[in-house]
């Protein structure tokens, strides 16, 4: 085993009298800080399923918040582009390891597997490779030595291989690549049987997009898989990447699961994420959590779907916004690694209780400006984050016998220590991501401590 190349609020007294306090509360419960998410860590409740949940991630970025979330929540790891062709091999003959090689390393110091990605794809190879002029002889040779050298290096340390990446087209036809143009499908089982010849004890997989459901692309790769097990070709499972978009999880997810599963392979969704049309709002984030639920209750549901890997579990971490134009906020966590909606739904498919924070809230802000020796003004402001008021009535108590004497932009009154202020005919709406404030002036005597503030 290699040695581990990498190391793993408003809390102040408000004090009466001191002009600029301020205090908030929401209109719903309070959300997680951003660091955190549920009591139970996905990885454990994955654990009790009998599954392993994972993430891809960039090696630069394992440190801070991100390493801490990557090495909590997650039970398995897979490199977003360290083991690829053109990141291990720019050169032909020279070898650059050095992310692989910390990703592994951080995986084994959190007590995680590795899925290796990938071996053999069409895309992210080197120039020296897609420009040259090779022989079938030739190029067969430089798939054997590629696959023997990699999987060799990590032997005992991957505990499973994406080993051919996206074969088929969308009609379930031979996708036309260097390595099938120049060598036939066959080029599939050969490197099954030289990663296994590497590696007896890694699971070896072929992964591929557009397979979730059952249709002509899926279809092929279950031909496929068939095959090379009749045959007695090493294959150990399948990968369903499920780059998905809003509200279009297929609706014969878990039949096609249990379809391969019968096959006597193992499934993984192996690069879940789910883009929706920008900007985000509450109720695409709630869609997109009953997509991720969805997705993960029907691996949930086939013993033999083994790992839910998300494609990066931030939006700060994710290839969907660079890629397509107009989508993103495709993961469970947001760009300030606050969990979102979608955390929540992958947490219940894998049978957390936790009550998620709600999709969004509206909080109402007390604030004192300027105090003199028998007064002060002060304010109230509404704003509104993933949800959104067409009216609002704000209430408090004061504790030091302060007395509201005017009031603009809202309509309040006092009964004893009890006051209320309700919106004016104008200012009752407060969109999504806006707000409104009100103000007033009040005596006080002896002291003006701040009261909690209620937004109903």
């Amino acid at each position: 085993m290699r040695t581990s190349r990498t190391s793993r609020t408003f809390g102040n007294l408000l004090r009466a009298g001191l002009a600029g306090l301020v205090v908030g509360v929401g209109l719903f419960a309070a959300g997680a800080a951003p660091a955190h998410a549920a009591d139970t860590p996905l990885r454990d409740l994955a654990a009790a399923q009998g599954k392993v949940i994972g993430t891809a991630v960039t090696g630069s970025k394992l440190t801070g918040t991100y390493g801490d979330l990557a090495g909590s929540q997650f039970s398995s790891l897979t490199p977003g582009n360290a083991m690829k062709w053109g990141t291990v091999e720019p050169t032909r003959g020279s070898f650059n390891w050095t992310e692989a090689d910390q990703i592994v390393a951080f995986a084994q110091a959190h007590g995680q597997q590795v899925r290796g990605h990938t071996l053999v794809w069409h895309n992210q190879n080197p120039s020296w490779l897609t420009n040259g002029t090779w022989t079938p002889a030739q190029l067969s040779s430089l798939l054997q030595n590629h696959i023997s050298t990699e999987v060799g290096r990590y032997k005992g340390e991957i505990a499973a291989w994406d080993v051919v990446n996206e074969p088929f087209n969308e009609d379930g036809t031979y996708r036309s690549t260097i390595w099938y143009d120049g060598l036939g499908s066959d080029y599939i089982a050969n490197a099954l049987t030289w990663a296994h010849a590497a590696d007896p004890n890694a699971k070896l997989y072929i992964n591929d997009y557009n397979v979730e459901g059952v249709n002509a692309k899926s279809t092929a790769l279950y031909n496929l898989v068939k095959d090379l097990k009749s045959r007695g070709v090493p294959i150990d499972g399948v990968g369903l990447q499920a780059h998905l978009i809003l509200g279009q999880v297929p609706s014969s997810l878990q039949q096609n699961i249990q379809r391969f599963a019968d096959l006597g392979v193992d499934v993984a969704i192996t690069e879940l994420d789910i883009r929706m049309a920008l900007p985000s709002d509450s109720t695409k984030l709630a869609q997109q959590k009953a997509d991720f639920k969805s997705v993960v209750a029907a691996c949930v549901a086939v013993s033999r779907c083994v790992n839910v890997t998300v494609w990066g579990f931030t939006d700060s971490d994710s290839w969907v916004d660079s890629t397509f134009p107009g989508y993103g906020a495709a993961t469970p966590y947001d760009a300030n690694y606050a969990p979102k909606p979608a955390y929540y739904g992958i947490a219940e498919a894998l049978g957390s209780t936790t009550t998620p924070p709600p999709t969004g809230a509206c909080t109402a802000a007390y604030s004192v400006g300027s105090q003199w020796n028998t007064g002060f003004t002060g304010q109230v402001t509404i704003s509104c984050s993933g949800a959104s008021l067409s009216s609002w009535h704000v209430s408090w108590t004061y504790g030091a016998g302060q007395q509201i004497t005017q009031a603009w932009n809202a309509t309040c009154s006092q009964s004893g220590t009890a006051v209320s202020c309700a919106n004016a005919s104008y200012n009752g709406t407060v969109a999504d991501g806006s707000s409104v404030t009100f103000g007033f002036n009040a005596s006080w005597s002896g002291s003006n401590p701040v009261p909690a503030v209620t937004l109903s």
